[in-house]
C-alpha cells in the first residue's frame, strides 16, 4: 500500500505546536490507492506536528482574513435573494418584530453552517480533495438531474 502526504485543513486549531495554527499546513497520510485518509484518533489530533517540509514548500498557506473574507463574499453572494432573504422579509413584515427575526434568522445560519463546517472537517479528515472535488461534482448532477426530472413532468 502507497501512501501520499495531502496537505490537511489548515483551520485546524488543535495542533499546538503551530505559533499561529490558521496558518500553519498539517500533513495527513492517504492511501493513494483508494483516496481515503485514515481515520484520525483524538490523541493524534492532539499530537498533531506541523511538518517543516510543507512549511517550506512551494504550496502557498491560507491566510486567516483570505479564507474569512472569501467564506464571507461567497456566501453573502449566495444569499442574496434566496428563500431564506424572502423568508426573513416575510417574517419581519407579518410579526412587526424586526430584531427577533433577526436573531432567529441569524441563530439557524449560524447552527446550519456550524454543520456544514463540522461535517466538511470530518470529511477532510477521512478523504482527499479529489475525493471531495469528486463526490461534490456527482452530488450537483444528480440534483440537477432530479430538479430536471421534477420539472419536465415526466
Amino acid at each position: 500500500m502507497t501512501s501520499s502526504p495531502v496537505t490537511s485543513n489548515p483551520w485546524s486549531v488543535l495542533d499546538s505546536n503551530a505559533s499561529f495554527p490558521f496558518d500553519a499546513p498539517v500533513t495527513a497520510v492517504v492511501d493513494a490507492e483508494t483516496d481515503i485518509a485514515p481515520p484520525a484518533t483524538a490523541a493524534s489530533q492532539v499530537s498533531a506536528q506541523v511538518d517543516p517540509v510543507a512549511s517550506e514548500s512551494s504550496e502557498p498557506t491560507v491566510g486567516f482574513w483570505r479564507v474569512f473574507f472569501s467564506t464571507f463574499v461567497t456566501i453573502f453572494l449566495a444569499e442574496l435573494g434566496d428563500k431564506t432573504q424572502v423568508t426573513t422579509l416575510l417574517m419581519s413584515a407579518e410579526s412587526h418584530a424586526p430584531w427577533i427575526v433577526f436573531l432567529g434568522a441569524s441563530s439557524a445560519l449560524i447552527a446550519t453552517s456550524l454543520i456544514g463546517v463540522l461535517l466538511g472537517q470530518w470529511l477532510a479528515n477521512r478523504l482527499s480533495p479529489r475525493t471531495l472535488d469528486k463526490a461534490a461534482g456527482c452530488l450537483l448532477l444528480a440534483i440537477t438531474g432530479w430538479l430536471l426530472w421534477d420539472i419536465s413532468g415526466f
